[in-house]
């Protein structure tokens, strides 16, 4: 090789770097910028469901927590007072609280069947014979106090025949015999044991306790007159 080019290519070893020519403003900020997917629009139209999605559930959401407070005053309001409720209407009785009173120093009388009773009013009127017809009205309570049957509230006495009979009688035995032993205008507490009422008991009906195969009761009884004598 000529010596000429030998200096020549050693010259130009050692020469710096020649610098790289600068690029214009359009391929630089084109180089610099980051290449977007090619399904950029796609993209675009899911980015813009899914706002959409987010902003459904959260108008969801706030009308749920608006409706929050009117469902837990429906749940927690107060029941209606006492005074906007219909009055209850008051148990007609045959003892008034006086008669109870009084019962309290009646003397209790005790038959040889075992039946019990006290004279709130002693009659002055006829006293009943077997086989006549009495009208009274009446109030039965069971052991418990409950009442099961009540004439009164029925708005009309009642018509019996008494008999002085348990095997015939047409009423419980206890209360035919203590209506035989009473006089008109008289009211008599009667304390009936099981073996005077209701040997097969009562099924419970609306407004009516059961009462139970050879159970006590407690008759308020009142006898008003009798057909043929007054």
């Amino acid at each position: 090789m000529p010596s000429s080019a030998l200096i020549a290519s050693s010259a130009a070893g050692l020469r710096a770097p020649a610098k790289a020519a600068p690029l214009s403003r359009r391929a630089s900020v084109t180089a610099k910028a980051p290449v977007r997917p090619q399904q950029r629009r796609g993209d675009d139209s899911a980015s813009s469901a899914s706002r959409r999605e987010v902003c459904f559930k959260g108008a969801a959401l706030t009308a749920a927590a608006a409706a929050a407070p009117a469902l837990t005053f429906a749940v927690t309001a107060p029941p209606a007072a006492a005074d906007s409720l219909p009055e209850e209407t008051d148990v007609k009785l045959l003892c008034s609280d006086a008669c109870e009173l009084a019962l309290l120093d009646a003397t209790l009388i005790t038959t040889a069947s075992g039946l019990q009773y006290k004279d709130v009013i002693v009659g002055d009127g006829a006293q009943p014979s077997p086989g006549f017809q009495v009208v009274v009205d009446y109030i039965a309570k069971n052991e418990k106090g409950l009442i099961f049957d009540n004439s009164l509230e029925k708005g009309k006495p009642n018509d019996i025949r008494v008999t002085g009979d348990p095997t015939s009688s047409l009423v419980i035995a206890g209360l035919d015999e203590g209506i035989l032993t009473m006089k008109s205008g008289g009211l008599r507490r009667m304390y009936i044991p099981g073996e005077l009422a209701f040997p097969k008991g009562l099924a419970s009906a609306p407004g009516r306790p059961r009462i139970a195969p050879f159970s006590p009761v407690v008759f308020d009884v009142k006898l008003i007159y009798i057909p043929g004598l007054e």
